[in-house]
């Protein structure tokens, strides 16, 4: 069986070396970058003004700015505890951060493998327990 074959991210067969790695929702790399740009700018503007950022860089930067749904620190944090309590997969958790969203078909379209594994069962009961999810991830959005 080749290396093709066995990797389906529907089913989260997705490579041990990405089960094992850590995921970041698009709002949490924007932090990061941000912290990094704004210690790129006061180390120029303090020692070499010709050090400039990288146009890569700049333009990552602007892209995870522009697709984070969360924008505010403690919001992003709570979206990462708030998942992370349904039990998802770093993959799984980071999809629906990233994406939002607004119902459990739109979730189970965007992740396959929520309905897998026996977490969130097809059927009502198992979109009672996505629908909170997204309940609660909507009440963060809110508030923020």
């Amino acid at each position: 069986m080749s290396g093709e074959e066995e990797e389906n991210a529907a089913e989260l067969k997705i490579g041990e070396e990405f089960l094992k790695a850590k995921c970041l929702m698009n709002c949490e790399v924007a932090i990061i970058l941000e912290h990094k740009y704004e210690q790129i700018q006061q180390h120029a503007s303090e020692s070499d003004p010709s050090s400039q950022v990288s146009q890569v860089f700049e333009k990552s930067l602007q892209y995870v700015k522009r697709f984070s749904r969360y924008k505010n620190p403690d919001a992003v944090r709570q979206v990462r505890e708030t998942l992370s309590r349904y039990g998802l997969a770093e993959f799984e958790l980071c999809t629906l951060g990233n994406l939002c969203p607004d119902t459990s078909g739109e979730a189970t379209a965007l992740v396959p493998t929520l309905t897998s594994g026996g977490r969130f069962p097809p059927g009502d009961p198992g979109n009672e327990k996505i629908e909170k999810m997204l309940n609660d991830l909507s009440l963060i959005k809110k508030f923020e």
